[in-house]
């Protein structure tokens, strides 16, 4: 099934694949780039999100030479230190040509169809700026619609040293939307063993 793409009289959204971080877990290698069903991870997330976005953006800080051969636009954290994925989606918020921004780990290649349009509904039925996701009684909060206008709220809370994403979340009143029926679309994979197990 085809991710349907947003109608028109939707704010636009710029997509971005958090792929910045250090993989640790994983042992260090760069996550985005393990293979899952023959494919990099990074390039199964792109191809389920770019089709529910207006730009599709790759937030990495080294190998750019193997990411920027999917054709997206790279982005790099303006925080130093792989700060985590707060540090990605506050890069984006200071890229963005658009009011809103979707955020999407790296890790997590089944990620749902309708994604993007399933959270803008959410997000405009209520006055809130920041919406997540939830599948059953599990947070994701790394899955989020930020309005752009967010920027300085999350400069701030990093220049503080926090890097917590709910924590930021929280502070902003984000708003939780309920993806239960595809809680499976979520799974991630955080060690080699998980993608060997797969």
């Amino acid at each position: 099934m085809p991710a349907p793409k947003l109608p028109e009289a939707y704010e636009l959204i710029t997509g971005v694949i958090l792929a910045g971080g250090l993989g640790t877990r994983m042992g260090g290698v760069d996550k985005g780039l393990q293979l899952y069903a023959g494919k990099p991870l990074v390039w199964h997330v792109a191809s389920r999100l770019a089709p529910q976005v207006e730009h599709l953006l790759i937030n990495t800080n080294r190998s750019d030479t193997e990411y920027a051969a999917f054709g997206y636009p790279l982005l790099a954290d303006r925080i130093a230190g792989f700060a985590g994925p707060l540090a990605g989606l506050h890069a984006a918020l200071s890229t963005a040509a658009t009011p809103l921004v979707l955020t999407a780990p790296c890790d997590s290649p089944r990620l749902p169809l309708d994604l993007a349009s399933r959270m803008h509904d959410a997000l405009l039925s209520t006055s809130a700026n920041v919406a997540i996701a939830r599948a059953g009684e599990r947070l994701h909060p790394v899955f989020c619609l930020c309005r752009r206008s967010l920027q300085e709220e999350l400069e701030a809370y990093l220049a503080s040293g926090s890097r917590k994403v709910a924590g930021w979340c929280a502070e902003m009143g984000a708003i939780e939307v309920d993806f239960s029926d595809q809680c499976e679309a979520f799974g991630n994979f955080n060690t080699l063993d998980d993608l060997a197990n797969s």
